[in-house]
């Protein structure tokens, strides 16, 4: 299967960002290079819409924060490679770049990364809601154990609203150790809230092995994985504690089986900045950068 299947896309983004005096952004430009897996299929004529794939863009075209000029770009580059949806498709990496970004954004500013985000999600009360949330159950601005960082991250997709504070820490040997994931959800009303949590503790694993592992390459057009030896899943030595929360709400309802995955990388990342100062910029996460 590792051989044979299909694969997420390849992605890039650049940003550039302008603040003001006040440390606010005036503006945000983004331009994603992907390729389409719908181009060419019988979903162009649905997923693809004035030249654009929904796709690569959903995420970043639809960004909450307050930033008065917003240029999101799409630019194909086609490859040979078979790929197709992976769990939350576009906003798995646009959560990343922008959640990722943000956060520089507030560094530069020398803001607090929770009340930076909290400033500029005034107008969009169920973002904010699930922010203050999961700040507030993860203690955040607590002091943390030495060599501890953490992160925070908050994202919609598919109706529902997610964020996620992880604490991390980084071995000299630049080896991430994820302690404590805090997740928030509002996916509506709750109708059965045990489910919630299992696909919140499941996209976990999904995007932390992801963030940390997950790689396929290629050499003589052949994928050169093959088995959980060479591409390996979060082990049950590296789970780490997770504490999840759920907004009461009677908001229109929206899916659990995606929205838990975007904000777990940019959350995890941004820890990984806190404890060390280095700042990830692509995925999976390479040790060699981290190293002491």
């Amino acid at each position: 299967d590792t051989r044979g299947g299909f694969y997420r896309p390849r992605v890039s983004h650049y940003l550039t960002g302008t603040l003001g005096d006040d440390g606010l952004p005036l503006a945000w430009q983004q331009r994603i290079v992907c390729q389409s897996f719908l181009a060419g299929t019988s979903l162009e004529a649905t997923g693809i819409k004035d030249g654009i794939d929904d796709g690569a863009v959903e995420g970043a075209r639809t960004l909450a924060y307050a930033v008065p000029n917003l240029q999101v770009e799409w630019h194909m580059a086609p490859t040979g490679v078979p790929t197709l949806w992976w769990r939350s498709v576009g906003h798995s990496h646009t959560a990343f770049a922008c959640e990722s970004f943000l956060d520089e954004l507030a560094h530069a500013a020398g803001k607090d990364p929770f009340e930076y985000r909290r400033g500029l999600l005034a107008k969009h009360p169920r973002h904010l809601k699930v922010l203050e949330l999961v700040a507030e159950k993860a203690g955040w601005g607590k002091p943390l154990p030495e060599g501890r960082g953490r992160g925070i991250a908050v994202h919609e997709s598919f109706g529902s609203f997610m964020a996620h504070v992880i604490e991390a820490s980084v071995a000299k040997d630049g080896s991430v150790k994820v302690h404590r994931v805090v997740a928030a959800a509002d996916c509506g009303p709750a109708i059965n809230p045990d489910s919630i949590k299992a696909q919140i503790e499941g996209a976990v694993v999904f995007g932390l092995s992801a963030a940390l592992y997950g790689e396929i390459t290629f050499k003589k057009g052949r994928v050169q994985q093959s088995n959980f030896d060479d591409y390996p899943l979060l082990r049950i030595d590296e789970m780490p504690v997770v504490e999840s929360y759920i907004v009461p709400s009677t908001e229109k309802m929206g899916g659990m089986g995606e929205p838990g995955v975007p904000p777990i990388a940019p959350a995890l990342c941004n820890a990984i900045f806190s404890a060390t100062g280095k700042r990830i910029r692509s995925l999976p996460i390479r040790t060699e950068e981290l190293r002491a």
